[in-house]
């Protein structure tokens, strides 16, 4: 097959997934690196646009979903283009959480909304001494941020700023049993687990969100708990979707109580970590060589 790996002119050179898939499709396909907004880019001279690392999408969401839209009627995309819609916003965890998916609990504030009012009832029904202010869009940690309950006033300014720029603003407890045991991924290909990983905490107490592309992570290979699976295994079953995806990511943590619950649903973009499972990349090749151009 002609298969095209999507990728953005700022991620092209820090993709680390890229090399290792390249070497396995092209044993057997034609493939070439593309980035999404290239106007130059024939898409229908492809079997497949395979969407990898379009980390840019978040600052730019209206134009990437009418890329999308309009390459998914000259190709094959994937994921396709109703997951990527659903996926590319975090409130599809209100979605997971009404399927009965335990998720960290999530409130949204609206732009028009009282940041201010919202913050404070957060707070009021949440017993957690730090919580997360971050955009209901948004990649790689950028515009996400770490509060202890004194600094309420930098949370409301933080989520203020974001409102203004027509963003939704999401809130969460900081759950701090990710400060040492972290996050654990699951890693799916065309339904079936691969591999997971390990990733440190990224948010630091009292640091600034990142101004880079994506946050630094810390990754590790990881044997995920009969839970974690459970519930990467429902999540999967959950989801709004007729056909089993191509690939999909379920980023877990540990609640107060040690319990796995979703932090994010990667179905659009994620970093599948090749580097960190022996043969990952061969079966994630495997996976799209059984698609039908």
């Amino acid at each position: 097959m002609r298969i095209a790996l999507v990728t953005a002119k700022a991620a092209r050179d820090l993709d680390d997934d890229l090399p290792p898939l390249l070497e396995a499709l092209r044993r057997q396909h034609e493939v070439t690196v593309a980035e999404w907004d290239d106007a130059s880019v024939r898409w229908n001279d492809f079997d497949i646009a395979l969407l990898r690392s379009t980390w840019d999408y978040s600052q730019r969401l209206p134009e990437f979903l009418e890329w999308a839209s309009r390459v998914s009627t000259q190709t094959q995309l994937r994921n396709p283009l109703p997951v990527i819609r659903w996926n590319t916003d975090k409130h599809y965890l209100h979605d997971l959480e009404k399927s009965g998916v335990a998720i960290v609990p999530s409130k949204f504030i609206e732009p028009g909304e009282d940041a201010s009012a919202h913050i404070d009832m957060f707070l009021a029904q949440h017993a957690c001494d730090e919580f997360v202010a971050k955009p209901s869009v948004g990649a790689g940690s950028r515009d996400a941020q770490r509060y202890s309950r004194t600094q309420r006033d930098e949370a409301v300014a933080h989520a203020r700023r974001l409102l203004d720029a027509n963003r939704s603003v999401l809130l969460q407890p900081y759950l701090d049993r990710v400060d040492e045991y972290g996050e654990t991924a699951l890693l799916f290909f065309d339904g079936k687990f691969s591999h997971a990983i390990r990733k440190g905490p990224l948010l630091k107490k009292n640091e600034g969100p990142t101004r880079a592309l994506f946050a630094t992570e810390h990754i590790s290979a990881r044997e995920p708990t009969a839970a974690e699976h459970a519930l990467a295994d429902k999540v999967l079953s959950s989801l709004p979707f007729p056909d089993t995806l191509l690939y999909a990511r379920v980023d877990v943590i540990q609640n107060a109580d040690g319990h796995p619950v979703v932090l994010e649903l990667e179905l659009t973009e994620p970093s599948l970590f090749f580097a960190h499972a022996t043969g990952s990349a061969e079966r994630f090749s495997d996976a799209i060589g059984r698609l039908k151009p």
